[in-house]
């Protein structure tokens, strides 16, 4: 491991102080010196920091590569952009634990597929499933993965119940016994160093179906809330509906109240809604989450400082069955071309379409508002792209409906279509940034390829916030950076001292921004061939090093795999 002297830089520590001038020696892997006009030391590689900052490497609160990671060891885009740790298993999804019954893998890697759009053949293929438990996983992971970042994970509720119950967690609450085994999963997680518990009161499936954490009665939520409040360095992440049915509050209201009694710390995803079409839910979220931090609840509001956005496409894209768009949604269904192309001349599906469209479809959805939805990216080149289905509509005297499945028709189907980001309430998103009780720098990278790059969203709050004047470099450093590592309670990292792990970024101010998205065919298509996703090109860091390693510099991917797994300080 090479030693080096990061010279010349603005050094902002992670923890708000203001940024100082300062050079920072590294050693094994650690930070070994931090102080003014450092000399170099013999076999020590100096890096010009001049003009730049020196900072924590960012972290990832909520990620879901517990797929991807295993076919896309380089995390492509995040080095680039300065990510040194990412957190996944989030929304209740993870890969572990399973039963021994093969249906159950398969249901696990549906879930995956339909949810969070990773491909689901390579989900089975590429992973070696060698795993029942938690702490099982933990050890196929270190033993066959080298990544470019580290990563920390949660135990995911839907695995546990599916563990458990089987393909019946989608039906029925969970007897006693049921619940006493996964009791005994979550403990030998947490005891293996998983982040905590994700679970889930958002999702639905194709056909409109809850995921099967709607089926936890209270006795259930009791027993693994009890379980976490033993290990006092974990959390619990609930993935809200402030988007589909809006029942985020009641959500909030019910597991809070089961928490009682319990120290437990609770991220509520999204739950201080920021954007325009949730303006409703605001008032009576913001005063939960008040109360909460009165009352001395370690309750955290889980945020994303960029606003929903997708590239919708009819391959792989949940977006219309989480828009209540589920005659759309049969497309994606459809498995095969002749399928879907019988269905897009089929006068009886495009009546049913546009029935749906008008009358089912949600109505802040993009298929309730077709001024939303920008004809993108032709496959073919016929066009018309870069104008609004809703124009083309009326130039053609046609309904949206009708207008959208003719462009495929002609465009071919693997074209792809934009849904203009939804307006955010830019105040409420600056006090979540400014609120000591929020977790930060939510991106969902890489899920959804095909629908968006949630890689670089980081850069955002540089380019835009820092750039506007709305925000310090320090503060946006330590959105990302010290106040998530104390989050998560990952004590070696997170900020800039003396014996703390060197994940570092160097980058000049002037030269980053989140690059626009470009589509890339490197995603295993589990027939031998690729399929594709979006990525970005580089923010650029100068440097970004992971654990005393360079993951990126001089411009691009340094072939280095340096990522380790964190856990949380735990006990108990």
């Amino acid at each position: 491991m090479e030693r080096l002297l990061i010279s010349g830089g603005t050094v902002v520590d992670g923890t708000g102080k203001p940024g100082y001038p300062a050079d920072v020696r590294i050693a094994d892997g650690r930070i070994a010196e931090i102080g003014a006009n450092l000399k170099a030391q013999a076999g020590e590689r100096v890096v010009d920091a001049t003009g730049c900052l020196v900072t924590p490497g960012f972290i990832e609160s909520h990620t879901h590569y517990d797929g991807t990671m295993w076919w896309q060891p380089d995390l492509d885009p995040l080095p680039g952009y300065g990510v040194t740790t990412t957190i996944m298993g989030n929304c209740g999804f993870s890969a572990a634990p399973i039963s021994d019954d093969p249906s159950v893998r398969a249901e696990i890697a549906k879930i995956f597929s339909f949810f969070e759009d990773i491909p689901e053949k390579p989900f089975l293929d590429e992973l070696p499933w060698d795993w029942r438990t938690w702490s099982d996983y933990r050890r196929s992971m270190e033993s066959h993965l080298k990544i470019a970042a580290n990563y920390g994970a949660f135990v995911g509720h839907l695995a546990l119940r599916l563990a458990v119950m089987g393909n019946a967690a989608w039906e029925r609450a969970a007897t006693p016994a049921e619940i006493a085994k996964m009791v005994a999963l979550l403990d030998d997680a947490l005891k293996a160093g998983a982040m905590g518990l994700s679970t889930n009161l958002l999702d639905h499936d194709g056909a409109g179906r809850p995921v099967p954490t709607f089926k936890a009665d209270d006795a259930e939520w009791t027993a693994l809330i009890a379980t976490l409040a033993r290990y006092p360095g974990v959390s619990m992440e609930v993935a809200l509906d402030f988007v589909i049915h809006m029942t985020g509050a009641d959500s909030i209201r019910r597991l809070a109240k089961l928490c009682d009694g319990h120290h437990v710390r609770v991220q509520w995803a999204g739950g201080v809604p920021n954007l325009k079409f949730q303006e409703a839910s605001v008032p009576e979220t913001k005063a939960m989450h008040e109360a909460f931090k009165a009352a001395g609840k370690d309750y955290w509001a889980g945020y994303a400082h960029v606003p929903i956005t997708s590239v919708i496409n009819i391959r792989a894209s949940l977006i219309f069955a989480q828009s209540d768009e589920f005659v759309w949604h049969e497309l994606v269904e459809a498995d095969s071309d002749d399928k879907k192309l019988a269905l897009l001349n089929d006068p009886d599906w495009r009546a049913r379409a546009r029935d749906s469209w008008d009358h089912k479809a949600l109505k802040h959805s993009p298929f309730g508002n077709s001024e939303k939805l920008i004809l993108l990216d032709s496959e073919n080149g016929t066009g018309p792209v870069n104008i609004k289905v809703a124009d083309m509509a009326r130039e053609r005297g046609l309904h949206p409906s009708d207008a959208l499945a003719d462009w495929f028709i002609a465009n071919g189907l693997d074209s792809t279509i934009h849904m203009t980001p939804f307006d955010m309430i830019d105040d409420v998103v600056a006090d979540l940034l400014a609120d000591p009780k929020s977790v930060g720098n939510i991106s969902d990278a890489p899920a959804h390829g095909q629908m968006f790059c949630g890689g670089g969203y980081n850069m955002v709050l540089f380019d835009d916030w820092v750039k506007t004047g709305r925000l310090t470099v320090e503060q946006a450093v330590y959105v990302m950076t010290g106040k998530l590592a104390d989050y998560f309670n990952l004590t070696d990292r997170g900020t800039l001292a003396v014996g703390k792990r060197a994940d570092i970024a160097v980058f000049n101010l002037d030269e980053v921004a989140m690059r626009d998205i470009v589509k890339v065919r490197d995603v295993p298509n589990g027939d031998g061939g690729m399929t594709w996703r979006w990525t970005r090109d580089a923010a650029p860091m100068r440097l970004t090093l992971v654990n005393g390693e360079p993951t990126f510099e001089g411009g691009k991917f340094t072939g280095r795999f340096p990522g380790q797994m964190v856990s949380p300080t735990i006990g108990g």
